[in-house]
């Protein structure tokens, strides 16, 4: 944090002395949607999102997880680049978030934020076996592999990729989450 002398304002920096201004302000280096004052703060399951809803809980879990990697220093067998295409990974993180915002609220303890950095090493140490029994790394990802119980037919092998563009290939898999919650509200006769 730095202040101005002249106007006494503080500035919240970023190694290399960017601020939250050059990012765009707090709300999109952090995201907005768990700061909506009409929405109360819940539990996201990602099962019954509408598509609508789904978009903005995933633009504002990534914009945490890049705050979280980076304010935290998380290395890739935590916080993978692929984070999005592991379940695992998505619901852990989801619960983070919300349980951070929670534990940051105006109105909570202010032992809270204590509580939630406990939680968050406990979490860690959760994102760190995920991570590790995915396969999923900084430079490749594969599926989470599946293991077919006796009577099912056998899972197909899990493919590994080469990681070119993070973020598009996030943008990429939002795309197709989002169509295929649109293609079954379509089908229940939901508009969203």
């Amino acid at each position: 944090m730095s202040t101005d002398v002249e106007s006494d304002q503080q500035t919240l920096e970023f190694e290399g002395g960017d601020s939250f201004e050059e990012f765009g302000g707090p709300e999109a280096v952090f995201g907005t949607a768990d700061f909506d004052d009409e929405r109360p703060l819940r539990p996201i399951d990602w099962n019954t999102l509408t598509a609508d809803e789904a978009l903005v809980e995933w633009e504002d879990l990534d914009k945490f997880v890049k705050w979280l990697r980076l304010s935290y220093g998380l290395p890739p067998a935590v916080v993978p680049p692929l984070w999005h295409r592991h379940d695992e990974l998505i619901w852990e993180l989801s619960a983070l978030q919300a349980a951070r915002v929670n534990a940051y609220d105006p109105e909570a303890s202010p032992s809270a934020p204590l509580a939630w950095h406990r939680e968050f090493r406990e979490c860690q140490q959760r994102l760190r076996e995920w991570v590790s029994l995915s396969g999923t790394r900084l430079d490749r990802d594969r599926p989470t592999r599946q293991t077919a119980w006796p009577g099912e037919p056998p899972y197909e092998s899990a493919v590994e990729v080469e990681i070119v563009d993070r973020d598009a290939d996030f943008a990429a898999f939002v795309a197709e989450d989002i169509a295929a919650r649109r293609a079954i509200e379509a089908a229940l006769g939901f508009a969203s």
